[in-house]
C-alpha cells in the first residue's frame, strides 16, 4: 500500500500548483512559432505585421543554435509573450464577441482583428539585467516609435493646424509653406 501512495506522490509532483507555474512549460520551437503567427491573426493589420515578421526573423536567426540554455530562454520568453498576447487580446476579442456579433470575423480590421494588445510596461529588475547593446537598441526604437506613435492630444493638435491651414489657404489669406514637414 505505501509503494502505490509513493507513485502516487510522485505522479502528482510533477502537475502546477499555479497558472503561472503552468504557463512556464516549455513548447516545442514549431508549435510555439504556429501559435504565435496564429494569435496574430487577432492584432490589427499593421501590428500582425510587425509581429509576424519579428518572430519570423528570430525564430530563424535562431534555427541553428546549439546551446540549450539559449534554447530554453529563447522558447520561454516566447512563451510569455504568446500568453501575454492571448490573454490580452483574446479577451478583448470575446468582450466584442459577446456583444451580440456573433463570431467575430476579421473583415477590414473589424471584428477580432480590432482587438487591440496594450503590453506591459518594462520592469525595472528586467531593465538591470538588459546589456549595453540592448539598451542602445531600446533607446532607437523609443524614439523610432515617438513619431508613429502620437498620443491623442498630439494628433488633435495637428489636425487642428491642419484645418486651420485649409482654411487660411481657402481665404487666400496666406500661402502654405511648401517646405512645411507637416508635423
Amino acid at each position: 500500500m505505501r509503494s502505490s501512495l509513493r507513485r502516487l506522490a510522485e505522479a502528482s509532483a510533477n502537475i502546477p500548483f499555479s497558472l503561472s507555474q503552468a504557463s512556464a512549460q516549455l513548447i516545442p520551437p514549431i508549435p510555439l512559432y504556429r501559435r504565435l503567427l496564429r494569435v496574430h491573426r487577432y492584432l490589427p493589420d499593421d501590428m500582425r505585421f510587425m509581429g509576424d515578421s519579428y518572430v519570423k526573423s528570430e525564430f530563424r536567426l535562431t534555427r541553428d543554435t546549439d546551446n540549450p540554455l539559449h534554447i530554453i530562454a529563447f522558447l520561454s520568453q516566447w512563451k510569455v509573450y504568446l500568453d501575454q498576447i492571448e490573454s490580452s487580446v483574446l479577451a478583448d476579442a470575446g468582450a466584442s464577441d459577446t456583444k451580440g456579433k456573433g463570431k467575430a470575423s476579421r473583415v477590414g480590421g473589424a471584428g477580432v482583428g480590432s482587438a487591440m494588445w496594450r503590453g506591459r510596461k518594462l520592469d525595472t529588475a528586467e531593465f538591470e539585467k538588459m546589456s549595453a547593446e540592448q539598451v542602445g537598441q531600446l533607446y532607437e526604437l523609443m524614439h523610432a516609435t515617438k513619431d508613429v506613435w502620437k498620443s491623442t492630444d498630439e494628433l488633435e493638435a495637428q489636425a487642428q493646424a491642419q484645418e486651420e491651414e485649409a482654411e487660411a489657404v481657402q481665404s487666400g489669406s496666406s500661402q502654405p509653406d511648401p517646405f512645411a514637414t507637416g508635423r
